[in-house]
């Protein structure tokens, strides 16, 4: 299900279209959906990474969540450089939505730092993906 079709559409603050996808901004948390067949790696990231730098900052810790609508690959290698560019990125999620997708999402979650990455729906992500920022420490609401 995309973003725009889900229950939290009404909640969206900002929309950026670029060449590998959408980036849908709410209230600390970016949704990506990155277009069919992009190979996503550190030498395209800054496409999606400095859209979140501009939306959130250097300090203001957020979530991202990959919602995989669509088939696209990316180098899992490159993890620990992203890391290095996101330094207030809290939660990272990544949504399935057919077997494939379920299973790469599988795979994102062994390379990832945190606890589980991948979910089964938008709704759980996000919830989930909300909550850990909540639950940081850093999280402020002013």
């Amino acid at each position: 299900m995309k973003i725009t079709e889900s229950d939290f559409s009404n909640q969206i603050l900002k929309l950026v279209e670029n060449p590998l996808g959408n980036i849908f901004f709410f209230n600390h948390l970016a949704v990506v959906e990155l277009n069919e067949g992009v190979h996503f790696d550190i030498n395209n990231a800054s496409t999606i990474i400095d859209e979140l730098k501009s939306y959130f900052g250097d300090t203001e810790p957020y979530g991202v969540i990959a919602n995989r609508i669509n088939s696209y690959s990316v180098n899992l290698i490159d993890a620990p450089l992203f890391r290095k560019k996101t330094k207030n990125l809290y939660a990272y999620g990544v949504v399935g939505h057919d077997l494939a997708g379920k299973m790469n999402a599988e795979i994102e979650n062994d390379f990832c730092i945190s606890e589980k990455v991948d979910y089964d729906s938008i709704n759980e992500a996000i919830s989930t993906v909300y909550n850990k920022i909540r639950n940081s420490g850093a999280f402020s609401l002013n």
